[in-house]
């Protein structure tokens, strides 16, 4: 592999390096035909193929049940915040809320432009530090759904287990899907936009139960209806072809790894070690509590804001790129999705160490 940078960016973020170079070479000449991939009709055999192989790895990486359909969607998951209760809900239906940072927020705004929405639990007043646990919120017998971001890149939290309440689940899982093993009958909608553990940015993948593909009102727009794109296995128009390429040759990259449990595994040791820097001295600060720590995005602080500034900036020098805080909080993120190196990791915490002796 040649000279690169480590990327710790929230996203669009590290692709592994195989899937790069394999992408390189189909943009110009996909499987020797003489034409690049991006320049193949979607109806083609060719890419249908594609298409059908991409779904294929993402039902066997998360042994997703044949009564769900797979859907690739455009207009990111910030357009599921609106799809979502436009299909699902309507005049005189409920559904519940988890208030756990800004995805979450935009989405409860989106959310009440559709029926009546009831945040149960909200940890804004604690800069969204943690995440609940089951008995610290309600959910009323009547809601349609529970609606959680399972984990939070820019406050670095993340739901260590899903709710286990009497009520289905629909999840934004943009940043940690593939990371760890779920069961997918828990949820009723899963949706994650690629660019962080799937691929690049164009593509959005919604996994959604059959029976509610056709909860829909009358007077909601043909191309926002969940059912239009499982009838037509996500045709209906162009969908974004590279995007999906890539996050069939991710899926198939992560397959060789050993799958979602065998990359969990991985994604706990190298959290652990960033999470072991910042805990073994007084130099460093996260922001999460240690029950709701994100093994994805990892927030923390230093002394000062000066100095957060000057560790910006020498580790972007050494290789250490992507590391500035989101602006709401300041201070530091390291993302350390699925196809981010062990190396990189190991190099920011010897720069850590460094660092704080340095300047501690």
């Amino acid at each position: 592999m040649p000279d690169r940078i480590y990327n710790f960016s929230p996203g669009p973020a590290t692709l592994p390096y195989p899937v790069l170079e394999e992408a390189a070479k189909d943009i110009v000449n996909f499987n020797d035909k003489g034409i690049g991939l991006i320049e193949l009709s979607h109806r083609s055999k060719e890419f249908m193929a594609v298409a059908e192989e991409s779904e294929a790895l993402i039902r066997e990486l998360l042994a997703v049940p044949d009564n769900y359909k797979v859907l690739f969607l455009q207009g990111g998951a910030s357009s599921q915040f609106f799809m979502i209760p436009m299909n699902l809900l309507g005049s005189g239906k409920k559904a519940t809320y988890l208030n756990t940072g800004v995805w979450s927020k935009k989405a409860i705004k989106e959310a009440e432009l559709f029926g009546d929405i009831e945040v149960a639990y909200s940890s804004q007043e604690a800069a969204f530090n943690r995440v609940p646990k089951d008995d610290e919120y309600n959910v009323d017998a009547d809601s349609e759904y529970l609606y959680l971001v399972s984990n939070n890149t820019i406050y670095g939290t993340q739901f260590p287990d899903f709710p286990d309440k009497d009520v289905m689940l629909v999840c934004d899982m943009s940043s940690d899907i593939f990371s760890r093993p779920l069961d997918i009958k828990k949820f009723g909608i899963i949706f994650a936009g690629a660019q962080k553990n799937m691929g690049p940015a164009g593509v959005t993948v919604v996994i959604i139960r059959d029976d509610l593909l056709d909860k829909a009102a009358d007077n909601v727009p043909t191309m926002l209806r969940y059912k239009t794109h499982a009838d037509k296995d996500s045709m209906f128009n162009t969908p974004p072809t590279f995007a999906i390429y890539c996050v069939g040759r991710v899926m198939n990259w992560l397959k060789q790894q050993g799958g979602v449990a065998a990359i969990q595994k991985r994604n706990q040791e190298k959290a652990a070690l960033v999470y072991s820097a910042i805990d073994d001295g007084e130099f460093y600060r996260g922001h999460a509590e240690k029950e709701s720590r994100s093994l994805m995005n990892i927030s923390f602080n230093l002394p000062t804001p000066e100095l957060e500034a000057q560790f910006i900036a020498e580790a972007a020098a050494i290789g250490l790129d992507g590391l500035k805080g989101h602006r709401s909080i300041g201070g530091c993120r390291a993302s350390i999705y699925n196809a981010f190196p062990r190396e990189g990791v190991e190099k920011l915490v010897a720069f850590m160490v460094d660092f704080a002796g340095r300047n501690g």
